[in-house]
């Protein structure tokens, strides 16, 4: 097996604003792994609160060698010596995992999901984002995202209400909220989830900063509405140890899970504590939003947009069809190259 990766940088359509920080672009590196002339596909996303650059996953990356393993089917062997070079690096290592899917995929001529032996026409709705703006900006973005059944809006600044209630002159589709911990007084916290409810919103993610444990146990039990954690956990074992009874579920992203494998095991583990599933994407390609859709059957939840967020996606993949997560019957990860 032969790695190779280049750097590539994700145009933003929209600035893009949170509650911690605004941007028109995301670095990213493109990888590929070539096996006896099939090639996989991978990348790594790095938005700026990972702490991951190009440079890093670059010089990472130059550390791994493939070429010791017989076949991309020893996955197991393969991800651990590559989580084993250096600690960190989640999205780095992601791009490798999504790559020797995608290959294995295409080494058998099947999708993803179907060798995990999943319906595909159990995925979820996907939400469409809507990033902290002006009311001008906030109802041309609202209007551009009527496809979707679902929105998903970024709140935690000063203007969270006139945020919702913009967007709710626009339309009624039920709302997703993320506050990216910009929240920090629990029981303003508690009192803004009640007037959300009444909004049509379904569940608030991050609401606190992740170092508010105790604050996160009491709004957890008090909230009408589940919380879903996100920059609190990255890991597998951090669910255990982080997450559970602190949130009541979990948003899993492949670049800070490492990838579709450990992603695959923290579905598995978050429903052996009964917490709630959702499976999101950072600002990416096709590619690594197409390699997360294959989890989508799985999932309560699904915010899987990040390709639509930027204006030079290099490949094709899945589509969002009525509002709906549609997966394809393409080998691997389901992507082509534009």
């Amino acid at each position: 097996m032969k790695l190779s990766f280049k750097p590539f940088e994700l145009e933003m359509k929209h600035t893009f604003t949170v509650a911690e920080f605004s941007r028109n672009s995301t670095p990213d590196v493109l990888t590929q792994i070539e096996y006896e002339g099939l090639i996989g596909y991978g990348e790594a996303s790095m938005p700026p609160y990972l702490g991951e650059s190009i440079v890093s996953v670059t010089k990472f990356l130059q550390k791994v060698n493939l070429e010791q393993f017989p076949d991309p089917f020893r996955i197991d062997d393969i991800l651990t010596y590559v989580d084993s070079i250096e600690a960190g690096n989640p999205a780095a290592k992601a791009s490798i995992d999504i790559a020797l899917h995608d290959l294995i995929g295409k080494i058998v001529n099947q999708p993803l999901y179907k060798l995990w032996g999943l319906n595909p026409t159990k995925t979820p709705k996907t939400s469409f984002t809507i990033g902290i703006d002006n009311p001008e900006m906030v109802r041309l973005k609202t209007k551009e995202a009527s496809a979707f059944k679902v929105l998903k809006v970024k709140l935690g600044l000063n203007n969270d209400k006139e945020m919702i209630n913009t967007v709710r002159e626009i339309t009624d589709v039920p709302l997703y909220v993320d506050i990216n911990q910009g929240w920090t007084d629990k029981n303003k916290a508690l009192e803004m989830i009640f007037w959300l409810k009444e909004k049509g919103v379904l569940f608030v993610e991050q609401p606190m900063p992740k170092t508010q444990i105790d604050d996160m146990v009491w709004l957890t039990e008090h909230s009408p509405l589940p919380t879903m954690a996100d920059e609190a956990f990255q890991r597998l074992p951090d669910i255990v140890h982080k997450i559970n009874g602190v949130y009541s579920g979990i948003n899993i992203k492949l670049m800070k899970s490492t990838g579709l494998y450990e992603a695959h095991k923290m579905i598995t583990v978050a429903r052996s504590l009964g917490m709630k599933v959702m499976v999101g994407c950072m600002t990416e390609t096709s590619c690594g939003v197409s390699a997360a859709s294959q989890l989508a059957p799985l999932a309560d939840w699904c915010d899987l947009d990040g390709n639509l967020l930027i204006k030079n996606d290099p490949y094709s993949g899945m589509l969002v069809i009525d509002g709906k997560v549609t997966l394809n019957e393409l080998p691997g990860i389901g992507i082509k190259k534009l």
